[in-house]
């Protein structure tokens, strides 16, 4: 992310407390609401803020069950990045235009850990998010407890993640989508660049642990996850021509991989960089992908 957006998180860390608010521009009653708070994780051996999206139908009907996404921010970024900079306008917009219905979008923090358990197995952010942090806002809240009311979603380093838990756990989200993800298909030899070295050192090592970066790879996940469950998944990924990191590289070798597999999804290289002017233009995208598989749910009522 550019260094204002990382600096602007970075505050919102600092001054994060548990609110409730609606976005400042909407004051109608059908406007949704933002919960944030903090979840004291066994696992991590810490407190996981995290925030909650909710939209004016879960205030309302007490007995319905909503469909729920679980929205993971990028590297330098925070639980409150979807809602501070731009992301929840964009869902009211998308909700008011009856481009997707009544989702609970879920955003707990991430940290640097890229949504998995770290090589030295001291930092088990895999662990905590699945056996831990969903089972939590599944009591808490009423939201999908099966696959079909159950997707996935993220920016960068959550892109990453997202497709991560995805293609490893297809019987666990019906839906996947990824904006600009931090897609790498070979390992480099060593991580002789600074966002490499910034990136990927904490996670895989440097000098870089071959064994360990292919056991998180997304391609490697891709490649042994059953068709037939991939095929049931809303799978969508998009990334920037001009992408600093290069992960539209990686966008385009996973396209081109599902495509020789036969996995059916959405993927687009569009005009852009690697920022948050890139995510606002195509997180509309990404939220209605997720809402094609979830309004199914959402159509059965609740199950």
């Amino acid at each position: 992310m550019k260094s204002f957006v990382r600096l602007l998180a970075i505050a919102l860390v600092l001054t994060a407390a548990a609110f409730c608010a609606t976005p400042p521009a909407a004051s109608s009653p059908d406007a949704s609401k933002v919960e944030c708070s903090t979840f004291e994780s066994h696992t991590l051996a810490r407190r996981v803020p995290y925030c909650v999206v909710l939209p004016p139908a879960y205030l309302q009907q007490k007995q319905r069950r909503f469909p729920v996404s679980y929205y993971l921010h990028g590297l330098g970024d925070n639980e409150q990045s979807l809602i501070n900079l731009g992301g929840w306008a964009e869902y009211d917009r998308l909700r008011h235009e009856k481009k997707i219905g009544d989702l609970v979008l879920i955003a707990p923090a991430g940290f640097t850990s890229f949504y998995v358990n770290s090589r030295d197995g001291r930092r088990r952010y895999e662990d905590f998010f699945l056996h831990e942090f969903m089972p939590a806002m599944e009591k808490k809240y009423r939201i999908a407890t099966t696959r079909s009311g159950r997707g996935i979603m993220g920016v960068s380093m959550g892109g990453f993640g997202a497709l991560h838990y995805a293609f490893k756990y297809p019987t666990m989200f019906s839906a996947v989508s990824a904006n600009m993800p931090a897609l790498i298909e070979h390992l480099p030899e060593r991580l002789a660049v600074d966002w490499q070295q910034r990136l990927l050192g904490a996670i895989i090592g440097d000098p870089p642990d071959a064994h360990f970066f292919e056991s998180i790879s997304v391609f490697r996940l891709a490649r042994i996850a059953p068709k037939s469950e991939l095929n049931r998944m809303s799978i969508y990924f998009d990334c920037g021509t001009f992408d600093h990191y290069r992960f539209n590289l990686g966008t385009e070798a996973l396209d081109k991989q599902l495509t020789a597999e036969g996995i059916a999804h959405e993927a687009h290289v569009y005009p852009g960089g690697h920022d948050w002017q890139f995510v606002l233009a195509h997180l509309g995208a990404s939220l209605q992908a997720q809402w094609r598989a979830l309004a199914k749910y959402d159509a059965r009522g609740g199950h």
